[in-house]
């Protein structure tokens, strides 16, 4: 009997998942790092306020001098810009060139299907024990 090691599960998991994202991507999105595209569907889905380099930080849990780099990266590649804010001088808001707004799209509908496919024969009850477990385990770290 084998022990449960959620870790590997969820790393294994994981492979599957980016596999299947390659698999499915245009070239151009293909080009992206997994970063760069998680990043884009965050700034695109988060449409009702601004979205700062912290928000980034927050989100993905990753550290300050990441996301700069990162953010400073996806800014030569043309998919976001920061652009100033009248009520804080220090703040720049990300917002996405028409290039990435274009690849979000995409993504997006992809995402919904891999969610879809993901989750295929789940009970609405255990989507909420997932979602609550993955929680769970994210605060834990």
């Amino acid at each position: 009997m084998s022990i449960f090691k959620p870790g590997h599960s969820i790393c294994r998991l994981n492979n599957f998942v980016v596999r299947y994202v390659s698999q499915y991507a245009s070239q151009e999105a293909n080009e992206l790092s997994c970063t760069n595209a998680r990043i884009i569907r965050f700034v695109a889905s988060n449409t009702t306020h601004d979205i700062y380099q912290k928000d980034v930080e927050k989100e993905f849990g990753i550290t300050r001098s990441t996301a700069s780099r990162v953010l400073m990266l996806m800014e030569q590649k043309g998919l976001v810009e920061r652009h100033g804010v009248r009520h804080d001088a220090r703040l720049k808001k990300l917002v996405l060139t028409e290039k990435s707004q274009q690849l979000s799209q995409m993504m997006l509908e992809r995402s919904a299907k891999l969610d879809e496919l993901l989750m295929k024969g789940f009970t609405d009850e255990e989507k909420a024990q997932l979602e609550s477990f993955i929680e769970r385990m994210t605060n834990n770290i």
